[in-house]
């Protein structure tokens, strides 16, 4: 059975200014796993025994002030910095698809962790003592302890905490479909 060659990744996507600059890259993969960890302790916490779950909640609300600073960086290099052009035998479609995607997520990046930040707030749990962040530094209350809105916020968090999940899982499989199936370089941008 003969095998046919994969479609070579057009020498074009390869130059520099196909490529993101390094320091998005840094920002990307920076946020990858701290993210990953984010989502995951936050869909877990509530099967974690009282024992530890301080940590898993210290563990989550620092992740989530650091990739809120992560992305507000991010942000601002890439305003400054904009990201290379989507390859141009991309249909309308798929470009619209990317875009909205990319914003949703840079959306989220920074909307999520504030809103998990008033949500602890609003519970009367601010990021101090076990909670701290980064375990080191107490961070300023911002309300008053308050059961009726804490809840409201903690649907929100929980809701958009689901969603994020869902745009990653819909731009891992952008990814996956560029460079397996169209092999046209997508992925080696961020690389």
């Amino acid at each position: 059975m003969e095998v046919a060659p994969a479609r070579p990744v057009p020498a074009v996507t390869l130059r520099p200014e196909n490529q993101y600059t390094s320091a998005a890259k840094w920002f990307h993969w920076l946020t990858v796993p701290a993210l990953g960890i984010a989502l995951l302790s936050g869909m877990t916490i509530r099967f974690i025994v009282d024992d530890t779950k301080m940590a898993f909640y210290a563990l989550h609300e620092s992740l989530g002030l650091l990739l809120l600073a992560l992305a507000v960086l991010r942000l601002g290099w890439r305003l400054r910095h904009p990201p290379p052009a989507l390859a141009a035998h991309l249909p309308r479609a798929i470009r619209i698809v990317a875009d909205g995607v990319h914003l949703a997520l840079y959306t989220l990046l920074i909307v999520q962790p504030v809103l998990g930040f008033f949500t602890t707030n609003a519970y009367g749990f601010p990021q101090q003592g076990d909670t701290a962040f980064l375990g080191l530094i107490d961070l300023p209350a911002f309300m008053n302890a308050r059961p009726d809105l804490a809840l409201q916020l903690h649907w929100g968090h929980s809701i958009l905490g689901w969603l994020l999940a869902a745009l990653i899982g819909v731009h891992v499989a952008g990814t996956v479909y560029h460079h397996a199936w169209q092999k046209d370089g997508t992925l080696l941008r961020m690389l």
